[in-house]
């Protein structure tokens, strides 16, 4: 069983020059013994600098002015040539570096300088930053790292420069995985100042600024943060501040073009912001490693380290990433019990309680049924206009509650008929290889009725198991009837029609055309649900094709890194609807559409839906799409259900629909949605009296007092294209045979 949590401990240059002082055998380096003696602890990774305080020396020595009065001196003038060198051909020094060999470099994740500023508003220090990291991505590609993890962008006014130093690097290093490290809310990291002096060596003799001449500035050396145990609490701060960290990543992540070998280190050093929805937002990101240093854990009675419960909670959830926790601080002794296994084992008593975890591993779950299909973009099944194979159907027969609850809802319509006949009929219409027709046979023995049953299906091959089932379990009770449900004419009309023709959004399969009837229909009704949800995996999915086809066709996929963006109601005066909106219903049998001789309606335009949805964003994201689900009414009170909020009540842990998914172009704030099977989202803001936008991405919809509400009006601010126009992508095959 893979575990969902890998657990990785930070090497400090302290501890490298400890154990290099100190005897190493049979080790033949300092990092070797460190690393070997991680491993017999459960560790199966290491995090330790890439450079030591030598490089970073140098560096300051040559791209870093004392002050201004300095300029012209004879040694300022030797290390501006020193820095021209080495822009030249950047390099190491041996003793600059904490690794030189393959067999060292085996289990680490390597961390680029923490006090590298590529995105300093000093234009030379910004530069000379940039081709330092080019240097340490090259060292650590050389090595075979196959992970660095980059300091956190610090100036949101330059956090364009910093991501495309980091495209630079994707793109010369073709394997290797780069992971930024950021909190998840620290305002303090976006206000830091920098000195005016000393200055950037070159700053006056640098023709290539684009900028008017500047003060120079120059970073704090080095950068850290540290905060106390007990600030390490959940915090409550303005929602423009909450955003600040993730806004930064999306830019970045927009700058690098969604590159899937950038992802993100959480880093739980600062408090965690108690608003849920800022944190939920995390889940739809690539998160790879979580550092969690031993501050940001309490003592419990007992003085065993334990983390706060919104963290715990936060932790548990993450647990879908498949994260590696970074421990560090593990060995200052900062908790009296427990020492340093305290904390590796705390991580996995989270693993091993975290709700997703436990889903996955229990016998009879969506979670344990779907491994390997969690973000796995499917086409949806084409059961008219394609015949499925026995593999397809096997996979389906595999849910009892589907077919429990199919079983139930023919029962109960069997118990309710008040027919006088002596023989109730009964017609599977899609039979395949037969669920429906035993279940059937099982409901009409439990009634106590006579019923006689027609198996109808144009599948040619599925058509060969349904004669072995008959012969051998169904005899006289069932009649097969070979061909398309739409043109077959059956002897007799039936009093109960079943059909498990649904799709992951309700109509989207076969379903409207196919239940009409004078009868029974199970199912009797069936709506289709739709949300706004953000998620980079399945967005990278969907376009990773290159064409537009990728992006306009609705995809099949079991739900984990995804975050729904809306809220339950909200926007001015509160004319979003809840966070999961319905779109439309189809209910059978309908006894207002025109039909023919034989019954069948002239056209299809009974079939024609469209819905227009309002959805209140109220945190900044991205809205990658859409989320479509269903609820189905098979008979009374029995259904179906993949509604998030009601499927549990419904249909526990039913396996065969995962959601749909629709991707978009994008959008934020407000979002307006119409849906015809072609798709388009309008996003919109809300403007103040004043002229000031009261709502945006990055901001609540504050709900008007009564005296302000004539004054408010709403701004468009971005709509997305028209999606699968005409079925130019995707449409419902409806090709067959007239039998």
């Amino acid at each position: 069983m893979s575990p969902f949590a890998t657990l990785a401990t930070t090497i400090t240059l302290e501890d490298i020059q400890n154990k290099a002082t100190g005897v190493f055998e049979p080790h033949e380096t300092a990092v070797l013994a460190l690393s070997a003696d991680c491993q017999s602890q459960g560790y199966q990774a290491i995090c330790l600098p890439l450079t030591t305080s030598k490089w970073q020396e140098r560096w300051k020595n040559m791209c870093i002015m004392p002050s201004i009065e300095d300029a012209g001196n004879e040694a300022v003038i030797a290390a501006d040539k020193e820095a021209e060198a080495w822009r030249k051909s950047p390099s190491f020094l041996l003793d600059e570096v904490t690794i030189t060999r393959l067999d060292e470099a085996e289990f680490v994740l390597a961390m680029a300088s923490e006090w590298l500023r590529l995105d300093s508003d000093d234009d030379w220090v910004r530069h000379d930053s940039a081709i330092a990291l080019r240097q340490e991505v090259a060292y650590a590609s050389y090595l075979n790292v196959h992970t660095i993890i980059l300091p956190p962008p610090r100036n949101r006014s330059q956090v364009a420069s910093y991501a495309r130093v980091i495209n630079d690097c994707l793109k010369s290093v073709p394997y290797m995985q780069f992971s930024i490290r950021l909190p998840i809310y620290d305002p303090a990291v976006f206000q830091s100042k920098e000195s005016s002096s000393p200055q950037s060596h070159g700053h006056h003799g640098w023709s290539g600024a684009s900028s008017p001449p500047h003060a120079p500035t120059t970073p704090k050396l080095p950068i850290s943060n540290s905060y106390s145990p007990g600030s390490l609490r959940s915090t409550k701060a303005p929602e423009g501040e909450l955003n600040a960290t993730w806004e930064m990543w999306d830019i970045i992540r927009n700058v690098c073009d969604y590159n899937m070998r950038l992802t993100l280190a959480l880093d739980l050093t600062p408090p965690l912001p108690v608003n849920a929805g800022v944190l939920n937002r995390w889940a739809a990101e690539p998160v790879k490693h979580i550092f969690l240093p031993a501050s940001a854990f309490i003592a419990n009675v007992k003085g065993y380290p334990v983390l706060p419960k919104g963290t715990q909670a936060f932790l548990r959830q993450s647990m879908i990433h498949r994260p590696t926790f970074i421990l560090s601080g593990v060995r200052s002794g900062l908790h009296a019990k427990g020492g340093e296994p305290a904390y590796a084992q705390y991580v996995k008593y989270l693993e091993k309680s975290s709700p997703s975890v436990q889903a996955t591993r229990t016998q009879g779950t969506v979670e344990n049924f779907g491994q390997g299909y969690q973000d796995y973009l499917q086409n949806p099944l084409q059961p008219l206009m394609d015949n499925l194979q026995s593999i397809t159907y096997q996979t389906f027969e595999q849910d009892p509650v589907k077919y429990h609850n199919y079983e139930e809802a023919i029962y109960r319509a069997l118990v309710d008929l008040q027919i006088a006949t002596a023989c109730d009929a009964i017609c599977v219409a899609g039979a395949g290889r037969g669920p429906l027709v035993a279940r059937s046979l099982e409901a009409v023995r439990r009634s106590n009725r006579q019923a006689f049953i027609y198996a109808l299906e144009k599948n040619p091959t599925a058509w060969i198991t349904l004669q072995e089932r008959k012969a051998k379990d169904w005899g006289s009770s069932v009649e097969l009837v070979f061909g398309d449900m739409r043109y077959v004419e059956l002897p007799e009309k039936v009093d109960i029609l079943v059909s498990e023709l649904l799709g992951s959004f309700g109509d989207n399969e076969l379903s409207p055309d196919e239940t009409l009837t004078n009868g029974i229909s199970i199912p009797s009704s069936y709506t289709a649900y739709l949300a706004p949800l953000s998620s980079s995996k399945l967005y990278n999915a969907a376009r990773e094709s290159k064409e537009l086809k990728g992006v306009e066709t609705p995809y099949v996929v079991m739900f984990q890194n995804v975050n729904l963006l809306s809220g339950d109601g909200g926007g001015v005066g509160g004319r979003c609807g809840p966070q999961i909106q319905e779109c439309w219903e189809f209910v059978h049998p309908r006894r207002d559409v025109a039909v023919d001789d034989r019954g069948l309606p002239f056209t299809n335009s009974h079939n024609v839906r469209a819905a227009r949805l309002c959805f209140h964003i109220p945190h900044a994201g991205v809205m990658h799409g859409f989320a479509g689900y269903f609820e189905a009414v098979l008979y009374g009170h029995v259904g179906l259900s993949i509604h998030p909020q009601r499927k549990d009540y419904i249909s526990k842990d039913m396996l065969s629909w995962f959601p749909l998914f629709f991707a978009t172009a994008g959008a934020n704030s407000e979002v307006q949605v119409q849906v015809w099977y072609e798709w388009y989202a309008q996003s919109e803001d809300v403007l103040g009296p004043d002229g000031s936008f009261f709502a945006s991405a990055s901001t609540h919809v504050a709900v008007p007092s009564p005296l302000m509400m004539h004054f408010w009006c709403v701004v468009k601010i971005g709509q997305t294209a028209l999606h699968n126009p005409g079925g130019r992508s995707s449409w419902i095959g409806i090709k067959a045979d007239r039998r």
